[in-house]
């Protein structure tokens, strides 16, 4: 019995790297080699779904409560919508340092374990919020977790899986994502059309729950030794206080730029100055005098690192705008309701991953990631052109159809821009691809916010509170116009949504510029021994038995 099981096991592995390239690129010791050796798979992708679980319930989140976020705001009765995404985001980018630090000093199951219990925290409080400052404080809360289950999963990943098969390994990570992605806004959509918002935190807790048995269970990484001390005096204190200080003022002067205060005004410029002339002082005291510096310059020496680098900050700025304000065209323009909106994201949704896992794969094939990110960023321009001529009497089959361009570039530079780096992915990378996600936020939000209040209808804007951030406190109130107002309401929201992917046009071909700067480099075959995980690995890779 056993070695017919045996058999049939090996056949269908010879089959599975037959279809996705042989020998040279899927390794043996995640099927052949831990058949072999029952506890070891187990363990590997025990953790493995621990990590997926982890980023799907950030992902679940996000999407969920950007579907619902109309819902909610006006539940709330608030008047600062923006800070419901920043206020997480802020957390999570001053956190991500820090994070990489302690995984560093205190090893990668303590950490990953404090992530998910602070993303816990953070979800019950959102959903017993009763204002919208109580929301945006366990927001805040939530965010420091999150930023930590970012940091640590990619971290571990790097930890298991040489960066040559780490693309398709991203690509099934990209199914987690695109089942969030998929599953989200209906859940988001179903709930906050019954009244039941708050239960897209809660469900945080099942989840998050979930993940964090299976990490302690399983993940077995190799700790660093040493006293508490002394693991606490290799931490870069300063580097931290630089970098989490200088963020948040950024973020913040982000966050009220264009939408609370003028750019010009003095509440705008004052952090905004003070944190850039903060960032400087923190990458001159990295480069000089850190004994353990948070970033690793040899990364951003390179010209091919700088673009990967580059790519990695500027690729969520569109993803996140699709997840954010595509909805906002659907429910503010053709009056789709929340569920609705979320049934005509499918497309998008189910495309990412299969498109995530071919990049992955290709690469691994053929040793070359260059044409793939190229293509990739292509499709972002031209789905970015096509998103600028929604219109209020563009139908949604159309829009459906931008949907699945958008999402095969961003499913594909998900995978793809990891490689230039020729590195696990750095905190330094992620850090900035967070606050890069507030900075989308911000930015689009001013954009769409500012957009409204010139475009929008007199006898409409006095609806609502002079400091209200009507973006998405309108969207509920539309479909109870008369005519011809909620006409001119709509075309309002659909001219200042046009504006928005004019921005995003720019962006992806920023993109497309840093990446022909990249050159054609070999990808390492060989994870860390440092940080291995305690498995009884196949010398094919080049990794010794421990």
């Amino acid at each position: 019995m056993a070695a017919s099981l045996s058999n049939n096991f090996q056949h269908s592995n010879s089959l599975l790297m037959a279809v996705i390239g042989g020998d040279t690129y899927f390794p043996k010791f995640y099927l052949v080699g831990v058949w072999a050796s029952g506890q070891d798979c187990i363990q590997f992708w025990g953790v493995f779904v621990a990590i997926a679980v982890a980023l799907f319930t950030a992902a679940l989140d996000l999407t969920a409560v950007s579907t619902a976020l109309p819902t909610i705001v006006n539940d709330l009765h608030g008047s600062q919508f923006v800070w419901v995404g920043s206020a997480y985001a802020l957390s999570a980018t001053a956190f991500l340092p820090m994070s990489g630090g302690l995984a560093q000093v205190f090893g990668r199951r303590a950490p990953m374990l404090g992530s998910l219990f602070l993303f816990a925290l953070g979800s019950a409080l959102c959903g017993a919020a009763t204002s919208m400052n109580f929301l945006i404080a366990a927001r805040t809360i939530q965010g420091v977790g999150g930023g930590g289950i970012q940091s640590l999963a990619q971290i571990i990943l790097s930890d298991m899986i040489p960066l040559r098969e780490r693309g398709f390994f991203n690509g099934l990570i990209g199914v987690a994502w695109s089942l969030a992605n998929a599953t989200g806004p209906l859940i988001g959509g179903a709930l906050a059309q019954n009244g039941a918002w708050r239960w897209l935190f809660y469900l945080n807790l099942f989840t998050s729950g979930g993940s964090a048995i299976l990490v302690s269970l399983l993940l077995n990484l190799k700790t660093p030794e040493g006293t508490i001390h002394e693991k606490l005096a290799r931490m870069d204190w300063i580097g931290n206080f630089l970098v989490i200080s200088s963020s948040s003022a950024v973020v913040i002067a982000l966050t009220w730029g264009g939408i609370q205060f003028p750019w010009s005004s003095g509440r705008v410029l004052a952090p905004l100055v003070l944190g850039l002339v903060g960032l400087v002082g923190f990458m001159a005291y990295e480069a000089t005098l850190a004994k353990h510096p948070i970033v690793p310059f040899s990364l951003i020496t390179t010209r091919t690192g700088l673009s990967g680098y580059f790519q990695t900050v500027l690729m969520p700025i569109v993803m996140l705008a699709f997840n954010y304000y595509q909805p906002v065209w659907f429910q503010a323009c053709k009056g789709a309701s929340p569920i609705r909106s979320g049934v005509l994201l499918l497309g998008a949704s189910l495309i990412g991953a299969p498109a995530g896992i071919l990049a992955g794969a290709t690469v691994a094939k053929t040793n070359r990631y260059r044409p793939q990110i190229w293509i990739s960023w292509a499709l972002l321009i031209i789905a970015c052109g096509l998103f600028t001529r929604l219109q209020t009497t563009t139908s949604s089959g159309s829009a459906i159809g931008f949907e699945i361009i958008i999402a095969v570039g961003i499913g594909a530079l998900s995978t793809t821009t990891y490689f230039p780096v020729l590195a696990p992915l750095p905190l330094s990378a992620n850090a900035p691809a967070l606050a890069f996600f507030t900075f989308l936020l911000t930015i689009g939000g001013a954009v769409l916010q500012n957009e409204l209040v010139r475009r929008l209808p007199d006898q409409f804007k006095v609806l609502f509170p002079q400091d209200a951030e009507i973006a998405y406190s309108a969207i509920p109130l539309i479909h109870t116009l008369p005519e011809p107002l909620r006409s001119a309401v709509r075309t309002a929201f659909a001219d200042g949504l046009r504006t928005m992917w004019f921005v995003l046009i720019g962006i992806s071909a920023l993109g497309l510029v840093c990446s022909l700067l990249m050159k054609a480099l070999p990808l390492h075959t060989k994870t860390d021994d440092d940080w291995g995980v305690a498995l009884n690995r196949t010398p094919e890779l080049g990794v010794d038995p421990a």
